[in-house]
């Protein structure tokens, strides 16, 4: 395990309060490349440890948000979505059709689309917290106006620096754009989501979709997915490995999320020789990480996963480097990653204006 990993979380552990456990430090990344099996096994190994322990913080927090009281409005579509998923078959949710957010992120081939996520806690931005400037009531309508599919939010305080309340400020804004063009784009709860209250609260809020994490709630994925399907709530299954992608479309996930996977092939071998279902649709995204630099690398390798067949680029940290040009602001990375150039005629090191493909850089990046 990272040294620096270890030692947040024992930090963590010392500093709980009795019988409740407090996960700051999340998972370490996952490479599949067979130069790198051991280290690879060991990172696993280190995910699925943490993935226990947050799932305990989480379901510590869920405890507290019972106890102070579940809103009314929260509690109706708890009882409405637990009688209806009873009635929710295995076929059911394999025959789901595609939803407005998988509609939303995927498009023609050769294009890739982006959903934009939003947390506090940020390893890129100054002191680790994003700027006051960017908060939702910003951020949002940046996100939508500048090309994002979708707005994700990782309410999970400890994780992200975000709660609910950050949540329904998104959905606020973007519900007000229904008349505008661009309209509204989906929210996504990014919370980590290991209970059904979670799904409900999600729908409650009005949120378009949640996500699921497979490695840690692989017991309870298939009922969550129901629980989710009952309430009309699209579910991204987020997965580390081939197996879990398998296992995830076995169970009738149709939106699946690279996560933890550096590098542009490691991530393709992950959607790689997949067993899809006649007729199924299974939209793919990939989690573009922050590279520790001031450039944006970040760009290439959303193009890079598009050439490689991947629908969608999933870009959190990557949006609040400060580069050295004024343009290199959340919208302006998420029009370049839109945009139609490649690694062939392109770089975001063009933004200069020098060398083959700056011209076609910039005309993106500027618009």
């Amino acid at each position: 395990m990272n040294f620096s990993v270890l030692l947040s979380l024992m930090l963590c552990l010392l500093t709980a309060a009795p019988g409740v456990v407090v996960v700051q430090a999340f998972a370490p990344v996952v490479s599949t490349s067979a130069s790198s099996r051991v280290q690879s096994a060991s990172s696993t190994t280190s995910l699925n440890a943490i993935g226990v322990l947050a799932k305990k913080a989480k379901q510590a927090a869920l405890r507290e948000y019972v106890k102070k009281g579940v809103e009314d409005n929260v509690m109706e579509v708890y009882k409405s979505m637990k009688a209806k998923a009873k009635e929710i078959t295995d076929d059911d949710l394999k025959n789901s059709t595609p939803g407005p957010l998988q509609q939303a992120i995927t498009k023609r081939k050769g294009t890739i689309t982006v959903i934009a996520e939003f947390k506090r806690k940020n390893s890129e931005a100054e002191n680790g917290v994003i700027n006051e400037s960017f908060d939702p009531e910003v951020l949002s309508p940046t996100f939508r106006e500048y090309g994002a599919s979708a707005v994700a939010v990782m309410a999970d305080e400890r994780m992200g620096g975000c709660t609910y309340d950050d949540l329904k400020a998104f959905v606020t804004e973007q519900r007000r754009a229904e008349r505008e063009v661009p309209g509204p784009i989906p929210v996504i709860n990014n919370d980590l989501v290991v209970d059904e209250l979670q799904i409900a609260r999600s729908a409650a809020y009005n949120c378009g979709a949640c996500v699921i994490q497979y490695a840690i709630c692989k017991e309870e994925c298939q009922e969550l997915l129901k629980a989710a399907k009952a309430v009309d709530l699209e579910v991204i299954v987020a997965v580390t490995s081939q197996e879990e992608a398998q296992a995830a479309i076995d169970l009738g996930a149709r939106i699946l999320s690279v996560i933890h996977v550096d590098g542009i092939d490691n991530k393709v071998a992950v959607i790689s020789n997949l067993n899809i279902p006649e007729n199924a649709q299974v939209a793919m995204i990939a989690n573009v990480m922050a590279k520790k630099n001031k450039q944006l690398q970040e760009i290439e390798e959303a193009w890079g996963l598009r050439d490689k067949g991947f629908h969608c680029a999933w870009v959190g940290e990557a949006l609040f480097k400060s580069g050295a040009d004024f343009t290199e602001h959340p919208g302006a990375i998420i029009k370049a990653m839109r945009s139609k150039s490649s690694l062939k005629w392109a770089s975001p090191n063009a933004a200069g204006g020098k060398g083959e493909g700056a011209r076609e850089y910039l005309g993106d990046i500027m618009m």
